[in-house]
């Protein structure tokens, strides 16, 4: 529409605009854009969150799962272009002279551009991250602690929305996403983190209830899909425009497809499913030993330097099946080793030393 092409054409300018006065800014932005990816909510910040509140750690997952489902089926819908193709094969512009748009490394998403993923996903989960740490000072009660309070409260939504803008300007710089779309993810991402303020009971939900939930989110989105196949809708019709025209093959990566993402955070999700309901889990995490300080410190350690050897473990992209099938299998056990093997290890390690000290 003619609307839309409006939209896109000022959103080409803003971006090159960016590429052409924040150029000294590049490897910040860049780095803000990896700061932005969904996978850093498993590998980070859920390690680290589940040790210090396992409420809070829980509601993660959950949020970073439920939210990137409900930004696949947007996706799905809105039929966002991305602007490095755009621009290639829009008619808006006179004897076809095309803007030039600089390409990076991390510009060849495969998936439809809106909303943005990375705005969603880092809106959520920080946002999730804010409540909970804000959650903790508005318990107090005297002058003095509402004062600080208040400039807590004033800090930590000024860091929430100096991250959101520059993930989002970092999104816009490697032409990735246009303004609006990256906008449209930080207000979604909100919205699914807010409805996850209300919703008590995933704290109490039982290894069948995950199932039931990876099940639906599953069926949903693979019938959603195979429906709209039916009437002749491609849903992976922004696949061949990436690889079209991605500046360098190499850059484009099977990750990124729509179903990667899908098979990844229902993963996710199953191994937490599994992590809290274990035998492993009850014995670590809910004895004696949870409450102590070198417990939590331990675990978040371990925790941590084990989730960054899983990044060495590159699954094969030849066939693409087996990729998702393994891809499911590695999601499913970062959680599983977050919340019970590691706390399992650490809690065995301690009592053992206990033992020998007594």
């Amino acid at each position: 529409s003619t609307k839309m092409d409006l939209l896109h054409s000022n959103g080409v300018l803003i971006i090159q605009h960016l590429q052409r006065d924040y150029r000294a800014y590049q490897d910040f932005l860049n780095f803000m854009s990896h700061v932005g990816d969904p996978r850093n909510i498993f590998s980070v910040y859920f390690p680290l969150w589940f040790q210090l509140n396992q409420v809070v750690g829980t509601k993660m997952i959950w949020v970073a799962v439920i939210g990137d489902w409900f930004n696949l089926i947007f996706k799905w819908i809105l039929f966002g272009h991305r602007p490095y193709w755009w621009v290639q094969e829009t008619m808006i512009y006179p004897n076809q002279s095309s803007p030039c748009l600089e390409q990076f490394p991390i510009t060849c998403e495969t998936g439809p551009g809106s909303p943005s993923g990375h705005a969603m996903g880092s809106s959520c989960v920080w946002y999730v991250m804010v409540t909970a740490a804000l959650s903790y000072t508005v318990r107090w009660k005297d002058k003095s602690s509402v004062t600080l309070h208040r400039l807590t409260w004033s800090f930590l939504w000024s860091v929430f929305w100096i991250i959101q803008i520059s993930v989002c300007v970092s999104r816009v710089f490697i032409a990735t996403h246009f303004p609006h779309q990256v906008i449209l993810g930080v207000f979604a991402g909100i919205l699914v983190a807010e409805a996850f303020e209300h919703t008590p009971a995933i704290q109490t939900a039982s290894l069948r209830m995950y199932i039931k939930t990876n099940l639906f989110l599953f069926i949903f989105a693979l019938g959603f899909y195979l429906v709209l196949k039916l009437l002749d809708i491609d849903l992976l019709w922004s696949v061949p425009k990436a690889k079209k025209w991605c500046a360098n093959p190499d850059w484009i990566n099977i990750d990124t497809t729509p179903f990667a993402g899908l098979v990844r955070n229902l993963g996710a999700l199953f191994g937490l499913g599994i992590g809290i309901n274990s035998e492993m889990f009850i014995l670590s995490c809910k004895g004696k030993n949870s409450c102590k300080i070198s417990f939590r410190i331990l675990c978040i350690a371990a925790s941590l330097a084990t989730l960054q050897l899983y990044n060495f473990v590159k699954i094969p992209t030849h066939a693409e099946y087996l990729f998702y099938i393994l891809s499911f299998c590695k999601s499913a056990a970062m959680p599983l080793t977050v919340v019970a093997l590691v706390p399992y290890c650490v809690h065995s390690l301690m009592r053992t030393t206990e033992k020998k000290l007594n």
